[in-house]
């Protein structure tokens, strides 16, 4: 009887260790992973340039640089440097120089500098660009800018594009924000979309391309459709979010650290172009989810949020000094905030509710009048209306309307493209 319970309980040990083993592995594979399985299909025998960044890997932290340049049967020749750099060397804004790559010694081609958009020059000797970048799901981020930029230019000179398809870490079901007007396109508004869209990277590339969105950085030029393959994950559904796929997260950029940071980036990010407001947490270990001040009242600030009753969102008092910055150094006082029920949460809507809250509270601190320009609001907007309207009374109910008009034709429109 003994050996028996001891035999019976072995058995339950490895079953225990093995149903652990497959709820900590992956659930989903990778555009890489899932070419890489297809023997690198589409790119044998062809002379192949990369855009990618340090995200670009496998479950296992592969670079797909080093995946490709080693892959049999694949020459890879040139690599194409985005913001923040093939290796993630440099910094938000700084201009990536044109390098070689320090490990496969290949030429590495700045597109974020005075050049955004792969000359003939750059592609010359290349059969086909391929694009393994993780996206955060937001219009503004500008890797997608950078995406289309080089659609565009395989388009125009007749080389294959490919896209090595990732999750979107927002979900493929929050779509927030209104379409970017005419006149107020630019590298962090490129295309006619939601500020939130809901797609993945190799979704949004095959609409850029059946709707003939690439028309330039100014949107005012002929569209240019090129010849594109994406390769798709396997294991992704649309109601995933980034922590259900299993996979490491690499962080795409600087501020972007977390798995969840992108859901913050979106809440934060377009107030955090209002220099001299608010301290959205760049500088600090919490990026984009913090907002706070020298002058503020944490409690203040908190009472009058939670009076708005805002769906799946609560707030913390926070206070903090950042290493960084502007305020290095300096005690800032705020909230930091967290989606408790994310699926019911307007994220993009949080931070016009705190600029609003702040405006009740502190009337001579409002958000446009505190500060130096309001530019790049505009453009990661894609609009003028949403500050010239809200600013009036600094009440959201004056542009909501504005901001969701959008949505629901991009969602009927959005779902064509649907490859999960």
């Amino acid at each position: 009887m003994k050996r028996i319970l001891t035999y019976l309980l072995t058995v339950l040990a490895l079953l225990s260790c093995k149903a652990q083993a497959e709820a900590a592995s992956p659930v989903v594979k990778t555009g890489i992973e899932v070419l890489r399985d297809r023997g690198f299909e589409g790119l044998i025998g062809k002379r192949v340039g990369l855009v990618t960044n340090p995200s670009g890997v496998d479950r296992y932290l592969n670079s797909t640089v080093d995946i490709l340049f080693n892959a049999p049967g694949v020459e890879l020749v040139a690599l194409y440097g985005p913001e923040h750099g093939v290796r993630g060397d440099m910094y938000a804004g700084d201009k990536v120089a044109d390098s070689k790559d320090p490990v496969t010694g290949l030429p590495v081609h700045s597109i974020y500098g005075s050049t955004r958009k792969p000359t003939p020059e750059m592609l010359k000797g290349v059969d086909i660009i391929v694009y393994d970048i993780q996206d955060v799901g937001v219009r503004s981020y500008t890797f997608i800018s950078s995406l289309g930029l080089g659609m565009e230019a395989c388009g125009e000179l007749g080389i294959e594009g490919m896209v090595l398809d990732r999750p979107n870490p927002l979900g493929g079901n929050k779509i927030e924000g209104n379409y970017v007007e005419p006149g107020f396109f630019s590298f962090v508004s490129q295309y006619p979309i939601p500020y939130v869209y809901g797609l993945t990277v190799g979704e949004l590339a095959v609409m850029i391309n059946k709707e003939g969105m690439n028309r330039g950085q100014k949107g005012d030029q002929k569209p240019a459709v090129c010849d594109l393959t994406v390769v798709p994950m396997e294991g992704w559904e649309r109601d995933m979010l980034y922590e259900d796929t299993g996979l490491p997260w690499v962080l795409p950029s600087p501020n972007i650290p977390f798995k969840d940071t992108p859901q913050y980036y979106a809440a934060a990010g377009i107030c955090g172009e209002l220099y001299g407001f608010m301290n959205i947490g760049i500088g600090y270990t919490l990026p984009f989810q913090v907002f706070g001040a020298t002058w503020l009242d944490p409690e203040k600030l908190k009472s009058r949020l939670e009076s708005y009753s805002l769906p799946g969102v609560s707030f913390r008092t926070i206070y903090f000094k950042p290493f960084s910055g502007s305020q290095k150094g300096q005690l800032v006082k705020g909230l930091q905030y967290f989606f408790t029920d994310y699926e019911s949460a307007r994220i993009t809507e949080t931070q016009f509710y705190v600029m609003q809250a702040v405006a009740e509270l502190y009337p001579d601190k409002k958000a446009f009048e505190i500060i130096s320009g309001y530019g790049l609001f505009d453009k990661v907007c894609g609009t003028d209306y949403v500050r010239t309207e809200f600013q009036k009374r600094y009440d959201f109910t004056d542009i909501k309307d504005y901001w969701r008009k959008d949505e629901e034709a991009f969602r009927e429109l959005s779902q064509r493209y649907y490859i999960y």
